[in-house]
């Protein structure tokens, strides 16, 4: 007679990679264009100038300069106004 039961195998043993989200280039550094500023899920980051948005919402620099986060006052279509967090590229 066995002392142990036989184990089992799990179905649900495997795990994905991370998505890797987040801001890649703080405020200040210097960028060239093509270079990931931020990866997002959403909108939480709006693009400003020298920046474009790519298909999955990353943000990315389209000149060569120095990252700049700033808040802007944003008015809806139904007059709400709110805050948004805004990225440019700001060149010299």
């Amino acid at each position: 007679m066995a002392h142990t039961k036989s184990l089992g195998t799990t179905k649900n043993a495997r795990e994905s990679r991370a998505q890797r989200l987040g801001v890649k280039k703080q405020d200040g550094q210097p960028i060239k264009a093509g270079q990931i500023i931020i990866r997002q899920r959403g909108s939480k980051y709006l693009a400003g100038r020298n920046v474009k948005i790519g298909a999955d919402d990353t943000i990315y620099a389209m000149k060569d300069g120095k990252v700049k986060f700033r808040s802007t006052k944003k008015t809806r279509f139904d007059r709400i106004v709110r805050y948004v967090k805004t990225v440019d590229v700001v060149t010299e």
